[in-house]
């Protein structure tokens, strides 16, 4: 098995790619979606399909979009230092997991925990929790070698964004790491964060 992972600047672009990692024929179980929900922009407060057990102590709530597979599992919890988020998988139980038991001061964020330990590299673990810090989506999936390929190729595609170039633009503005201990970002910051994005393309 191998990871493959992909960050996206928008909610839809990331559910189409995890749409069609299923089509593909990667289990719905070995998938995950992280995205950005601050203002509750994905309107999951006024759903009422609960899912429940994406993580311990993460306040899993309403269940939104997709008709079938892993997007039929969405559910609200929140990241220490991402803030509230529409999550499914094993990567949002394994981020969850890790904030619910980690002592103040240790190691790096619940996220970039799961990240790393899947097989992420940890300088783009950084970059794709500080994606979905700044209003983002993230998809990972860990896939059978004989997929790999055509799965990195689907997260690639549309408005797939270069970790490195990200990096890059992140590091513009002073950013070096991913902080769990700094506030999320806000609505508002989020868009302008989006327009700030939109601007560089």
């Amino acid at each position: 098995m191998k990871t493959v992972t992909g960050l996206f600047d928008n909610y839809s672009d990331a559910r189409a790619a995890v749409s069609a990692l299923e089509d593909l024929g990667v289990p719905s179980d070995d998938i995950s979606i992280v995205s950005n929900n601050v203002g509750d922009r994905y309107g999951t407060a006024n759903e009422s399909n609960a899912a429940e057990g994406a993580g311990t102590g993460a306040g899993v709530g309403a269940a939104i979009g997709g008709v079938g597979g892993l997007l039929t599992g969405l559910g609200v919890m929140a990241i220490p230092g991402v803030g509230p988020v529409v999550a499914a998988g094993w990567l949002a139980a394994t981020a969850a997991g890790a904030a619910a038991g980690a002592v103040a001061g240790g190691a790096a964020g619940g996220i970039i925990g799961a990240m790393t330990e899947s097989g992420v590299p940890e300088e783009h673990a950084h970059v794709y929790a500080e994606g979905v810090r700044r209003g983002g989506a993230v998809v990972t999936a860990r896939v059978d070698n004989a997929l790999y390929v055509d799965a990195e190729a689907i997260l690639r595609r549309g408005s797939w964004v270069d970790p490195d170039q990200r990096r890059a633009s992140y590091g513009e503005q002073g950013w070096t790491r991913f902080d769990e201990t700094l506030n999320p970002y806000t609505a508002d910051e989020v868009e302008k964060e989006r327009i700030r994005l939109q601007s560089l393309r």
